[in-house]
């Protein structure tokens, strides 16, 4: 097949699957049964009350958990399995980030870089190029010395991103990404995923309290229901978008 033959060609690729996930906490079941198939180029969001399992699930698909009960499948391959960590990109929920942590916002972006095969290696000049592109991507270049924790939230928001883009993941996995900022960097940040989404090939699964800004984008009907959790999906199909396969490159270059 031809390269334009595939690239537009509609994309269909499993990349999360879900197969009667559950997890409990002691007596507390938290996830029960959980079922559910995110494609390559779907933008997720994941709903559920307060004690639904979203940040729980999440861990477990980037690994921080393991599934007491059920399969779960990254890129076709069984958790247990999955060693290509790089093709996903993780921002964790601000409230789990320690201010006083003493690193500067270029070391917090290089450690993305720190693949869990990878954390004792030294820093090559590509992974520091790597590091600046990712800063001039997400427009922190001037905060590249300034401590993490001196930041305001919608300034660490951006590190913490600029650091799950710097792998050039083919997954990014945001848990409530916008909590504790202003509406206005709530706005602009979201643009960011939504200009991501519809102009590369990422697959994003995102759990976030602001539901209206979520389901204008995503719609208000939800595409599957798990117990207490509801699936919200858009899928884009803007192949043509996609000859260039740098993430950061075509983002600093849009932007």
């Amino acid at each position: 097949m031809k390269r334009n033959e595939t690239a537009a060609a509609p994309c269909h690729q499993e990349i999360v699957a879900l197969d009667r996930v559950s997890y409990a906490y002691g007596t507390q079941q938290v996830l029960n049964g959980v079922t559910f198939t995110a494609r390559e180029r779907d933008f997720v969001g994941l709903i559920g009350s307060n004690g639904a399992g979203k940040t729980t699930l999440l861990r477990m698909i980037v690994g921080l958990l393991k599934p007491q009960q059920g399969q779960i499948r990254l890129f076709g391959t069984p958790l247990d399995r999955f060693k290509d960590w790089h093709l996903i990109g993780y921002v964790p929920q601000r409230s789990h980030f320690n201010p006083l942590f003493p690193a500067t916002v270029r070391e917090v972006v290089l450690s993305g870089l720190y693949g869990r095969r990878k954390l004792l290696r030294r820093i090559t000049k590509g992974d520091a190029d790597r590091a600046e592109d990712a800063m001039k991507t997400l427009h922190i270049s001037d905060l590249a010395e300034k401590r993490i924790g001196a930041l305001s939230g919608g300034q660490q928001q951006r590190v913490f991103l600029a650091r799950a883009l710097i792998n050039n993941p083919k997954l990014l996995i945001l848990d409530e990404p916008m909590s504790g900022v202003d509406s206005e960097t709530q706005t602009n940040f979201f643009h960011l995923l939504r200009h991501m989404h519809q102009h590369h090939n990422l697959t994003f699964l995102m759990v976030s309290h602001d539901l209206e800004m979520v389901l204008s984008y995503l719609g208000h009907e939800p595409k599957e229901t798990s117990g207490k959790l509801a699936f919200h999906v858009r899928h884009s199909h803007d192949l043509e978008d996609c000859a260039e396969t740098d993430l950061l490159h075509t983002l600093r270059k849009e932007g």
